[in-house]
C-alpha cells in the first residue's frame, strides 16, 4: 500500500554522483537529494574560504582560527536553514504532483548556496 515509502534512499555517493536516472517522487527522495546537494555545495564553498583565510591570516595572533568558525558555518548553515528550505521545495514539488529530476535537485540544491553566498556578502557590505 505504502511501498514507495519504505523503498530506501540512494547513497551519498549516487546521488553526488548522478548516478540515479529514476525520478524522484517521494517527498523523502526529493528532500534527501535537495539537501545533500545544499550541504555539500556549501561544505566546498565554505572550505574554499576556509583555506583562503587561513592562508591569509596564517601569522595574525587570532585571525589564523576564523578559519575553523567559517567550516562550522559552512555545516551549520545547511543543517538549519537547508533543511527547512529543502522540505519547503520538496512540499511543493510533491504538493503538485510533480516528480523531480535529480538534475533539478542538484540545481534547487546549488540555487541554495548560490543565494545564501551572495546574501552573505551583501550583508558584510553594509556594516561596512
Amino acid at each position: 500500500m505504502f511501498s514507495d515509502d519504505t523503498d530506501e534512499l540512494d547513497t551519498i555517493a549516487d546521488v553526488m554522483g548522478l548516478r540515479t536516472q529514476a525520478r524522484l517522487n517521494t517527498f523523502r527522495e526529493m528532500w534527501y537529494h535537495v539537501f545533500l546537494w545544499a550541504l555539500f555545495s556549501s561544505i566546498f564553498i565554505h572550505t574554499c574560504a576556509a583555506l583562503v583565510a587561513f592562508v591569509t591570516l596564517r601569522k595574525h595572533k587570532f585571525g589564523r582560527f576564523f578559519s575553523i568558525l567559517i567550516l562550522v558555518m559552512g555545516f551549520l548553515s545547511p543543517a538549519s536553514s537547508g533543511i527547512i528550505s529543502s522540505a519547503v521545495i520538496a512540499f511543493v514539488h510533491r504538493a503538485s504532483a510533480l516528480p523531480m529530476s535529480p538534475i533539478y535537485a542538484m540545481v534547487w540544491g546549488l540555487g541554495q548556496t548560490c543565494l545564501s553566498a551572495c546574501l552573505g556578502f551583501t550583508r558584510i557590505l553594509a556594516t561596512l
